[in-house]
């Protein structure tokens, strides 16, 4: 240990005083009363130590203890490594040898005891195994508030089982950092000699921006000779440096598990750039728990993936990767389990040298040579093949000889002959056929049941799909840029698994098969340039998984209504509309409404609410749009504000459904007439004379939801005598002095109160009086008196809107829905919309229960109801302007007092 003594960093220190600055800001959020454990995290030779290094040289000082353990991975496997880490540390803080250390249980225990009695700064470098961390900083509660711990390694896993408070990924080097390194250690100056700097280039680009393989192979160049220069890239392209091979072959060592090993040669040799799930399912289908050790790779830094999921490796460590294997053999490629160069490859086709030690084999050649032929017969011993890759390669004879342990077969630009093959490809996990020479895939189908994933993209000459009935688990069918497809089997709906559809650019595709809409699994339906297909059914509907359809550059013209009622669906490009399914879903309702209109209308996403959108519809007449609200039952939280008259026909259900400046709002329904013995009723309670009477006089109106009893009947009656009652001008109702009911009321044209816990009872009938006024200049039955009723629980965040021409004529299992929808605890509104010229003066509601046992209660049809009474809004401007406003309790009156013995007081 250096006691006050700064450590050495770095000879050029390039990029480096940034990235400090970033972990110090990192240790500055620190909390004085707890200790702090920083992680940082890279793959071999990105500097983690380094930085660690300059950390340490920064902040020190302030402690009152410190110790820098180095290299711990490699002192651990030493003879007694763990006591010498043990004892290095507690002598470094302690700054004595005086404390001895006789095993490493007891170790522990005596580090646990006095790390805490000390504000320390200790840092573990190269840390690769949990129990590296158990012996030396096991908790944080070894650790005395103030504390810093710093673990530099490349195992993220071991960080997150420590529980660490920050983790510092490392950074690469930019391209101008990346130069500068490189030419301090090839030319001793920051910068490259002129006649090297396109050499220098080459190799900066090779290193990829990492500082171990800048430095090494840096230092390797220096005060040689340009032909040298080139002679060393040459071999690099084949053969890595071997001080960098070593450096970054440690991490694959460090995989404790061989199937994790082979994991990541496979994906060294054949999978970057590759989706993540496409590899996992291959991976699965060759036995690998790919699930498990992708995540594994990934926290070793060894593999990455991108924000597409592709996967990614640092091109030194797939280097690395190719070199184990190529090493393990290097006099003999033909008994190698994978091989990938070109001319080794070709080598052993040519010859006939295949044997069954060999599970992956790669030979992409360039498309702009013609066609390689190969015999097929070479591939008779590879008995083990598993991986197999081709681009622009021809075989020449019978395909039996392919191995039938094929779990992935990539051939680009595969020849018509394949279409005749006959070889088994039951085990085939993927296919990928892009730039294929085929017209058809198979002449004669067999059964793929592990086939998961079928690529057949720009085949030129492809005219239709493969029968489907036989791969019942395939997950993606990708079909992109076909143009002369023109039929797409009608067995596609055996695909009870797909996922994904892909016909992107198949331009010579009319129309989808109907069975297409029987995919209940289908998430990712991707029509767009299928410039010939001019419809979507309404058979869409079916489609019940599906999140996301994209269908743009179609003749398609009209959005089918049934697209609305998916609740899965998620993203939408169709017909001009693109984006999310809530931002785009109001103009599509827009579009159906006005299809003439030139004009877009203004769309608004409120941030604070994620699926709450806004349309402002601009003045004009909106015929059309009641049939499209009714064609929306599960859209959520949309709101429509307009400046013209808006039609609505049918009830609308939906979370929550705002209108707002409308001059006048009408609601019109085709429902059919109520029979006469439906319990559903309304009552209109006023005549020609009073209507006429001054604007003082009162009218009354009573809705019944639910069923008729004895209770409602006793009711009505006590309804009808306090109103006829009462004194002109007032509004007497029955209040809660009855115990078959309870009361809520309110002064105006909406109630709103919370449905009560009534013990034994259930709530079996709601009972509305609308108490309202009409001025004198109003001509008798002119106009409405009750344009539209809506029934809010907010709760549920779910409104009944009705028109109030359909009141009388709805039939039970309406009102049902309603009462259905109420629980005790829920708080709900009702709103009233009255007509031109009344005004609702009062709002009552009545809720009737029966006893939970009591069966058989009648309904009758006792209630008369009035056609006549039509709906409209009084006092509120609009119909549900009120439904978002915070109620202040004095305008609100509710006598809910005790009515039943069970009624429980706490649930008001």
């Amino acid at each position: 240990m250096l006691e006050m003594k700064e450590l050495f960093v770095a000879n050029h220190p390039v990029g480096v005083e940034s990235r400090v600055e970033e972990v110090i800001q990192l240790l500055k959020d620190q909390q004085q009363e707890n200790p702090l454990l920083l992680g940082i995290w890279g793959m071999g030779g990105c500097g983690k130590t380094t930085i660690a290094k300059a950390v340490y040289n920064k902040i020190f000082r302030e402690f009152e203890g410190r110790c820098f353990l180095l290299n711990i991975r490699e002192v651990w496997d030493q003879d007694n490594g763990i006591l010498h880490l043990q004892q290095q540390l507690l002598s470094a803080i302690y700054n004595t040898t005086k404390i001895k250390i006789e095993n490493t249980e007891s170790g522990k225990s005596i580090l646990e005891r006095r790390l805490g009695q000390k504000r320390i700064l200790l840092v573990l470098d190269d840390v690769d195994k949990l129990e590296q961390l158990n012996s030396l900083a096991a908790s944080h509660k070894w650790f005395c508030p103030g504390s810093t711990i710093i673990i530099t390694t490349r195992d993220e896993h071991l960080l997150r089982c420590l529980r660490v408070d920050k983790l510092y990924s490392m950074k690469e080097l930019n391209d101008k950092e990346s130069m500068e390194l490189f030419s301090w250690h090839a030319f001793k100056e920051p910068c490259p000699k002129e006649e090297f700097a396109s050499l220098a280039n080459e190799v900066v680009s090779y290193c990829e921006r990492l500082p171990l393989a800048l430095e090494v192979i840096g230092s390797h160049l220096f005060n040689r000779k340009v032909c040298e220069w080139r002679s060393v890239l040459n071999k690099l392209k084949t053969i890595p440096n071997n001080d960098v091979q070593k450096k970054l072959k440690i991490s694959f060592d460090g995989l404790s598990d061989d199937r994790d090993r082979e994991i990541f040669l496979d994906v060294a040799f054949f999978f970057i750039g590759m989706d993540k799930n496409d590899v996992t399912d291959i991976l699965n289908g060759c036995g690998h728990s790919a699930d498990i050790g992708i995540n594994i790779l990934m926290e070793r830094c060894l593999i990455t993936v991108d924000t597409k999921g592709k996967l990614g490796m640092h091109g030194l460590l797939r280097d690395m990767g190719r070199e184990i294997i190529r090493e393990s053999l290097p006099m003999k490629p033909d008994e190698r389990s994978r091989l990938w160069n070109p001319d080794e490859v070709l080598n052993v086709l040519s010859k006939d040298m295949g044997t069954k030690a060999i599970e992956g084999l790669a030979l992409n050649l360039p498309k702009s040579l013609n066609p390689t032929q190969l015999k097929a017969e070479a591939f008779k011993e590879m008995k083990r093949l598993r991986l197999l890759q081709f681009t622009n390669v021809q075989l020449v004879g019978d395909f039996k000889y392919l191995s039938t342990d094929l779990r992935w077969l990539c051939w680009h630009e595969c020849p018509s002959e394949y279409t005749t093959a006959n070889f088994d490809q039951g085990n085939l996990v993927a296919i990928d056929f892009k730039y294929s020479k085929l017209d058809l895939v198979w002449k004669k189908g067999q059964m793929m049941k592990n086939l998961k994933i079928l690529n057949l993209s720009h085949s030129q000459h492809l005219t239709q799909t493969p029968d489907f009935s036989n791969m019942p688990n395939l997950e993606k069918l990708i079909l992109k840029y076909c143009p002369k497809l023109t039929l797409v089997s009608h067995t596609i709906e055996h695909l009870k698994q797909v996922l994904l559809i892909n016909l992107k650019g198949c331009s010579g595709l009319r129309v989808l098969p109907r069975s297409i809409y029987k995919l209940k699994s289908l998430k990712t339906l991707i029509l767009s340039g299928c410039s010939l297909i001019d419809k979507l059914e309404e058979d869409i509907e079916q489609m019940e998984s599906l999140t996301t359809l994209m269908a743009d550059k179609t003749a398609i013209t009209q959005v089918p209504h049934a697209l609305l009622r998916l609740k899965s669906i998620v993203y939408v490009s169709l017909c001009d509309f693109k984006g999310l399914s809530r931002n785009v879903f109001p103009s599509i309702i827009w579009s159906w409404t006005s299809p003439t209109n030139n004009f877009s209308p203004q769309v608004q996403t409120f941030l604070d609410l994620s699926n709450l959108v806004s349309l402002i519809v601009p003045n004009s007449n909106s015929q059309g749009l009641s049939s499209i609200i009714r064609e929306l039952p599960q859209v959520q939280n949309v709101r429509l504000e307009c400046g013209s008259q808006l039609q609505i026909i049918g009830d609308v259900v939906s979370n929550t459904f705002d209108v707002t400046n409308c001059n006048e709002m009408k609601v019109t329904s085709s429902a059919s007439n109520i029979s006469k013995g439906s319990s559903s009723s309304l009552i209109g309670y006023c005549s020609e004379d009073d209507i006429i009477e001054s604007e003082n006089s009162l009218n009354s109106i009573l809705i019944q939801m639910g069923m008729s009893c004895s209770v409602t009947e006793l009711l009505r009656e006590n309804i009808l005598q306090k109103f006829n009652a009462r004194v002109p001008g007032d509004c007497l109702l029955p209040g809660n002095k009855n115990p078959d009911w309870l009361t809520f009321s309110c002064e105006g044209s909406f109630v709103i109160f919370d449905i009560p816990q009534v013990n034994g009872h259930k709530l079996k009938s709601v009972m509305l009086c609308i108490i309202y006024s009409s001025s004198s200049n109003i001509v008798p039955l002119e106009g409405p008196i009750i344009k539209n009723l809506c029934i809010i629980n907010h709760t549920k965040t779910t409104p009944f809107l009705y028109d109030g021409d359909t009141l009388a004529s709805l039939r039970d299992d309406e009102w049902q829905k309603v009462i259905a929808n109420l629980e005790a605890g829920d708080k709900v509104q009702i709103v009233v919309s009255s007509g031109l010229g009344f005004t609702v003066k009062k709002t009552a509601v009545y809720l009737i229960y029966a006893e939970q046992q009591a069966e058989g209660i009648v309904c009758g049809d006792d209630m008369v109801a009035d056609g006549n009474i039509i709906v409209h809004d009084g006092e509120e401007n609009d119909l549900l302007q009120g439904v978002n406003k915070n109620f202040s309790k004095k305008n609100l009156k509710s006598d809910t007092k005790r009515k039943f013995k069970e009624y429980d007081d706490t649930n008001h």
